[in-house]
């Protein structure tokens, strides 16, 4: 029997519970004793689910639960410069549906099936609700899928080529998450939202598969992870990444900065126009409270109310890390400079853990002697080109071809 805790009281259920403690923080599924006999190396190749003994459910046999994961960590020396930093790319838009949500969605999903759930559900306006879609498609259950009424177009067609029940929700897309878990478990839908237990433990397989690579690569951890956070799920699976490898003995909290098994610190990125983790942690708060949001390119991470936003923050200053934001010209720079430098095309979003990293060095938290793994949390790929201005073309005759090259 898998059993959920609250980071912060510390209460302790067993599951199947509801996602969220009384005292109102997210629950995350507590990993089994055994991680002490956890040990590196493990089977790359086997994505998600190398890390089957941290995760609450046994692997999936077959199916589109089992491709997630066994993304690259691609050394970048090119934009070493740029950065200020020893910078090395996490590219996790080669997961099936293009983003780090399939690392949740199959885990959470397989969770879903192995307690009876026959039809889920998600509150997302792009990479979880491809991912959740197309998972639920995969594996032969219902899903609906709840999105604000200003959804592109773009993103619909994205979503629906998975044929879920999408619905548009006119009113308030932050009271969603939450209405959405109760009136679900009413009605028999297993909603598989940005921080649910479930998810959170796939999540957590980004860093730990950065992580394994970067030590196979050097003989040692990096020194920092720059992270984009919009909800804090993903953070929070971070953070409880680092713990496990902490109780495996694999990182040693007291090791001196630099040391090959030094816990890397982990800083979170959000878009300047809607930054409450960010906003939270330069005021020194402890919670992290809702802004007004502004328009921004990082559309997929302006979450102006972050439901495990506060367990993201705490999570970062465990590690020595914070969180930052990056404004719209320095996303644009980012996502260029990786597409140009790198060869990567990411999606706005997650350049800004590029642009982060940028910042970060400028202002001394991160030395240029140091590495840092920059997480790519999408592909740049689903996203509308930008103006064609921004490309450069000639257009000649055949007859002057030769001339023109």
């Amino acid at each position: 029997m898998s059993t959920l805790t609250c980071y912060a009281c510390g209460e302790t259920v067993e599951a199947p519970a509801p996602p969220r403690c009384p005292c109102g923080e997210p629950r995350w599924y507590e990993t089994d004793p055994a991680v002490a006999e956890f040990e590196w190396p493990v089977d790359l190749a086997a994505g998600t689910w190398a890390f089957a003994d941290l995760l609450p459910v046994a692997p999936p046999a077959d199916g589109l639960a089992t491709a997630s994961g066994g993304t690259p960590l691609v050394r970048t020396p090119a934009l070493d410069e740029y950065a200020g930093a020893a910078v090395s790319v996490a590219d996790e838009g080669r997961n099936p549906t293009g983003s780090f949500k399939d690392r949740g969605t199959a885990v959470g999903i397989e969770i879903a099936l192995a307690e009876g759930a026959d039809a889920v559900g998600t509150v997302s306006h792009g990479n979880m609700a491809m991912s959740v879609a197309a998972h639920a498609a995969a594996a032969g259950v219902e899903c609906t899928v709840c999105v604000p009424d200003d959804i592109s177009a773009e993103r619909i067609r994205n979503i629906g080529r998975y044929d879920p029940r999408i619905l548009r929700i006119d009113g308030d897309y932050g009271r969603l998450y939450y209405d959405a878990i109760e009136a679900g478990a009413e009605r028999g839908i297993r909603f598989i939202n940005s921080d649910s237990p479930g998810r959170v433990a796939g999540q957590k397989t980004t860093v730990l598969e950065a992580l394994d690579q970067h030590r196979r690569r050097t003989g040692e951890l990096p020194d920092a992870i720059v992270l984009p956070s919009s909800s804090g799920g993903h953070a929070s699976g971070a953070y409880k990444g680092l713990s496990d490898l902490r109780a495996a003995g694999l990182i040693d909290p007291d090791a001196e900065p630099g040391a090959a098994d030094a816990m890397p610190r982990l800083y979170l990125v959000q878009a300047a126009a809607c930054a409450p983790i960010a906003e939270a942690a330069a005021r020194g708060a402890e919670t992290v409270e809702r802004v007004e949001p502004g328009e921004t390119i990082a559309y997929s991470i302006a979450n102006p109310d972050p439901p495990s936003g506060t367990r993201a923050l705490y999570g970062a200053r465990e590690t020595g890390g914070t969180a930052i934001f990056v404004p719209d010209d320095a996303i644009r720079e980012a996502k260029r400079r990786l597409a140009t430098a790198a060869g990567l095309t990411v999606e706005a979003s997650s350049a800004t853990s590029l642009a982060g990293a940028r910042r970060l060095a400028r202002e001394g938290e991160i030395d240029a002697d140091e590495s840092v793994v920059c997480i790519a949390t999408g592909s740049g790929f689903k996203e509308s080109v930008g103006d064609p201005d921004d490309v450069r073309t000639e257009t000649v005759t055949l007859e002057a071809f030769p001339d023109a090259l």
